[in-house]
């Protein structure tokens, strides 16, 4: 039995049809937005291979709170999936500081997950270069308040990748994406979770249904370079997270085998003052798992930053 029970998730159906698209770089990317108002900004950066649905259980309470945008980026969920694109972290902030731009939103608060964190770590590093003089940021820049992150490979010495990202990361990645499919996605997806917060049967399908729609699979080779992106970029980004003043807090869950307790003894070491949460039992997704402690946790922080 979980031990965080929750009301059924809504449909992928439900969720796409709440939203609207845009367009960047000429491909049609789908996005939720709650909707303008003088709460403060809160981007919502989704991890590999899902969408901004990891998003459902926290939006109605965050949007109480706050303006809600979070984006299907390109190659996942209900967006594009071209082939060929030369998907990486800096394109994937691009997308995020066009789309906000597109909404007029200059500043924000972020809330990140997995692939997301390489996302927002790429955004703070952008806002750093930004302060100085002259400004040296590329792309696009959006000014933060603060950031949480969630799982995610922060640090490339501690990312544990699962077999199968491993295979998708090598040389047999075109092969093995062809061969993508929900029985082997469903085994490797939920190994990930805490053993008592395993993923339903609904959310499992609906998991596999956004990486599957527009034949996603058959990118997730192309996909899956974020990791080289990591690595490449660890030095700025870590520099970056080291010097802000963003105010920024980790919450986790620890018995994550990908990205939990080993990392955030490394964030511990790295990070001068961290403020990190860690929520016993719970593994990758927090937000699906524990969506309440996710939410305290989150609340929590802005109220005692007064960073909201």
């Amino acid at each position: 039995m979980s031990a965080n029970p929750k009301l059924p998730p809504p449909s992928p159906e439900a969720w796409r049809a709440a939203g609207a698209y845009f367009d960047y770089r000429g491909q049609r990317i789908y996005y939720r937005d709650s909707g303008v108002s003088a709460k403060p900004a809160l981007l919502l950066i989704h991890g590999f291979p899902s969408a901004s649905w990891d998003w459902h259980d926290l939006w109605a309470p965050l949007a109480e709170r706050f303006r809600l945008i979070a984006p299907d980026m390109i190659g996942f969920g209900f967006s594009a999936k071209p082939r060929g694109w030369g998907y990486s972290i800096h394109d994937q902030a691009d997308l995020h500081a066009a789309l906000c731009a597109r909404l007029g939103v200059s500043e924000a608060h972020v809330l990140a997950h997995d692939y997301g964190v390489s996302v927002a770590q790429e955004l703070l590093a952008r806002h750093e270069a930004a302060l100085l003089p002259p400004p040296q940021a590329g792309g696009g820049v959006l000014k933060l308040r603060s950031i949480a992150f969630l799982n995610g490979g922060l640090f490339p010495e501690t990312h544990r990748p699962r077999p199968i990202q491993k295979l998708l990361l090598s040389p047999l990645g075109p092969l093995v994406s062809r061969l993508f499919n929900e029985r082997g996605f469903r085994k490797s997806f939920s190994a990930v979770f805490g053993p008592d917060t395993k993923p339903s049967e609904s959310e499992l399908a609906a998991f596999w249904q956004l990486v599957a729609y527009n034949d996603g699979g058959r990118i997730m080779h192309e996909l899956i370079r974020y990791i080289l992106d990591r690595r490449q970029h660890r030095e700025r980004w870590l520099s970056a997270m080291q010097r802000t003043a963003v105010p920024m807090r980790l919450i986790n869950g620890p018995v994550d085998p990908v990205s939990g307790a080993h990392m955030v003894a490394r964030y511990r070491e790295l990070i001068a003052d961290p403020d990190v949460v860690s929520l016993p039992g719970i593994g990758h997704y927090p937000q699906v798992e524990a969506p309440q402690a996710v939410l305290d946790a989150f609340l929590q922080f802005h109220d005692s930053q007064r960073v909201s």
